[in-house]
């Protein structure tokens, strides 16, 4: 199994490190947090605070590295890696696609990139919030553009798929659309609605209960961490927040005028129930084949159909869609 480079100890990559370190491979990486490299220090594993010293040992050894920075980090440590380890297997787990394939095909040409987006995590940061099953059962992204090197693909599948997840292929433009729909929407209506709920003073927070936390939750994300990703997908996420606003707009509209509620409650409760059927659905088995001519398309199509991958034996990628 390929050694793995973890860049950044955080929630996302502090629990890829402790789950690639749980079923076996070598690990090893870099934080330019004291506080996470004294952490996981103390656990055990091998971290430093010098990136380059890390991509360096992950050169030598053709390592797999795993950028877990900050989107706003990214160049720099690209930079970087095209110095040092400019060769290697190359991923990263920043919740925007688009913008990180750009930056690698400026500042890291030559390194073999798949990009990753695991959809996973919880509202705590920082190494004392990772946690090593982290990602069991949860859909990770793997980039598939024209260009994307499959034999690299199929290596960054592998410790996906070793880790407990399963692999959704997509291209970077579909990711971004996406998950400004499913991710960083609820992102910003999280935040506005505690605002909101705050302004309602002591007694506003003493009645709060389900539908408010549920609401809330991911507002209490760190900030800096919502804001690289949302502002970071601008484009995908203006027209989302658009669409977004047209609907507030229609409830606003009716409310006034008729008093009533209905063409929006119910459209939003039908949105739920799909969200659940989607998870009883049945599913057939697919398989494609990494060495065929077409095999990027037939990634793409399982992917955009909401398929995932489950496993790969050989050049086969066997997976599941409904």
């Amino acid at each position: 199994m390929r050694d793995v480079c973890v860049i950044g100890l955080g929630l996302i990559g502090g629990s890829l490190l402790r789950a690639a370190h749980s079923i076996g491979r070598t690990t090893f990486g870099a934080t330019t947090s004291e506080a996470d490299a004294d952490a996981a220090s103390r656990a055990g594993f091998d971290v430093t605070t010098q990136v380059e010293a890390a991509l360096s040992k992950a050169a030598e050894r053709d390592a797999m590295i795993v950028l877990a920075v900050p989107l706003p980090a990214v160049e720099e440590v690209l930079r970087t890696v095209s110095r040092v380890a400019g060769h290697c297997v190359l991923t990263d787990v920043t919740s925007v696609k688009g913008p990180v394939l750009d930056s690698v095909r400026r500042r890291a040409p030559y390194a073999k990139f798949v990009g990753g987006h695991p959809m996973a995590g919880t509202a705590n940061s920082g190494w004392k919030a990772s946690n090593p099953a982290l990602f069991g059962g949860a859909a990770w992204v793997l980039g598939v553009e024209h260009d994307t090197d499959l034999t690299a693909w199929a290596v960054v599948a592998q410790l996906v798929l070793d880790v407990g997840a399963h692999v959704v292929p997509l291209p970077a433009d579909s990711h971004d659309e996406t998950v400004a729909r499913i991710s960083h929407l609820p992102h910003i209506f999280a935040a506005i609605l505690a605002t909101i709920g705050a302004q309602g003073g002591p007694l506003a927070m003493s009645l709060a209960a389900g539908s408010y936390t549920d609401g809330t939750r991911v507002a209490g994300s760190s900030p800096a961490l919502v804001r690289a990703m949302t502002e970071g997908n601008r484009d995908a996420l203006l027209p989302i927040v658009d669409e977004a606003l047209g609907r507030l707009g229609a409830a606003r509209g009716s409310l006034a005028s008729t008093g009533g509620l209905a063409v929006t409650v119910n459209a939003g409760h039908e949105g739920a129930q799909a969200f659940a059927a989607s998870k009883d659905a049945e599913r057939a088995g697919v398989r494609v084949s990494l060495s065929a001519p077409d095999a990027r398309d037939g990634l793409i199509a399982l992917g955009e159909r909401g398929g995932r991958i489950t496993a790969i034996e050989g050049d086969i990628a066997i997976g599941e869609v409904s």
